[in-house]
């Protein structure tokens, strides 16, 4: 196990390492990207406009060797633009599958909530059983299929709010800020010259890490670790304790406690150790509960902020020993 294990953590580390070459800085974005795929599940990511969120999941895609697609919401975006639909051949008299950008491994929902409720929802059985329904015919995607949706945090005119179940089934909300000053001033220079970041992946200069069949392995990997009882009761108590919380309207679901147990077991995966810390629950919790959480309105109006109100249970919770 412990073989295994280093093999993981140096895969991980690998990843890191390709990553920068493209992305400047975003080291606790990236790390919370890999921990997405390393457990199979799937990210919200919200960032302004230029912070790199595409540029991101396509390098993704590139050292992880999966195959990659884009879909850009828009109102007009239909179902079937994004699962395909059946085609009547001519030439063969009868109707075949054009299949959507939805058969691939890393999907790109950019500007998801630019597309109306019926659109989004066209994703829901993709995400959560990594297979999609047309025409009454069920067809599998591949076992690592991982979408990451992008938001505008800051424009929301034309925009279609993400129902809670839709949410829901997003196991990190990812914020993406804006760079440094010296990490843009490095992207500013980059870019007048050949090692601008786009041209660097474009060119191939970024190595893939590992193949899309060794994925299965190293997520196999993480099974193994160690988990106390204890420290999954103190997951499930902070998760329960928002829904009771004075401040919330809604609270964090069962799947919250389960992808908090996953995160935070990728996370521990990531520093190099098989068991998992209450530290590596705190680290995962507002990216997991964030997007789950409804306050209150009175309390919005205060300028209370979901992030805030995480702190305060954890407070609440005695930390496991």
């Amino acid at each position: 196990m412990k073989e295994e294990l280093q093999h993981l953590h140096d895969v991980m580390q690998r990843a890191r390492a390709e990553i920068a070459k493209v992305i400047v800085g975003q080291r606790d974005v990236i790390d919370r990207a890999l921990v997405v795929i390393f457990t199979g599940q799937h990210a919200l990511v919200e960032g302004v406009p230029g912070v790199a969120k595409t540029l991101l999941v396509r390098t993704l895609a590139r050292i992880l060797g999966c195959p990659y697609a884009r879909i850009q919401f828009t109102p007009d975006l239909m179902p079937a633009d994004i699962t395909g639909t059946h085609v009547f051949d001519m030439k063969s008299q009868g109707f075949s599958l054009v299949k959507g950008p939805v058969f691939t491994t890393f999907l790109l929902a950019d500007e998801i909530n630019r597309a109306p409720a019926k659109t989004q929802a066209a994703l829901l059985q993709a995400m959560q059983e990594r297979r999609v329904t047309i025409d009454r015919e069920t067809y599998e995607l591949s076992p690592h299929f991982t979408v990451f949706a992008t938001q505008n945090p800051v424009e929301y005119e034309g925009t279609y709010p993400l129902p809670e179940a839709q949410k829901d089934r997003f196991m990190l909300k990812i914020n993406m800020t804006y760079p440094e000053r010296d990490q843009e001033l490095n992207i500013s220079l980059r870019t007048l010259g050949e090692d601008a970041p786009e041209r660097v992946l474009d060119r191939g200069d970024v190595q893939q890490v590992v193949t899309e069949d060794d994925l299965k392995t190293l997520q196999g990997v993480l099974r193994g670790m160690t988990v106390h009882d204890d420290l999954a009761a103190y997951v499930v108590d902070l998760v329960r304790l928002t829904r009771e919380h004075e401040s919330v309207m809604v609270g964090a679901g069962p799947r919250a406690s389960q992808a908090l147990l996953l995160a935070a077991r990728a996370s521990a995966a990531l520093d190099g150790r098989d068991f998992v810390t209450p530290d590596d629950v705190k680290l995962m919790a507002p990216g997991v509960l964030e997007h789950r959480l409804v306050l209150r309105p009175e309390y919005e109006m205060e300028g209370l902020t979901v992030d805030e109100v995480i702190r305060r249970i954890g407070e609440e919770i005695a930390v496991p020993r």
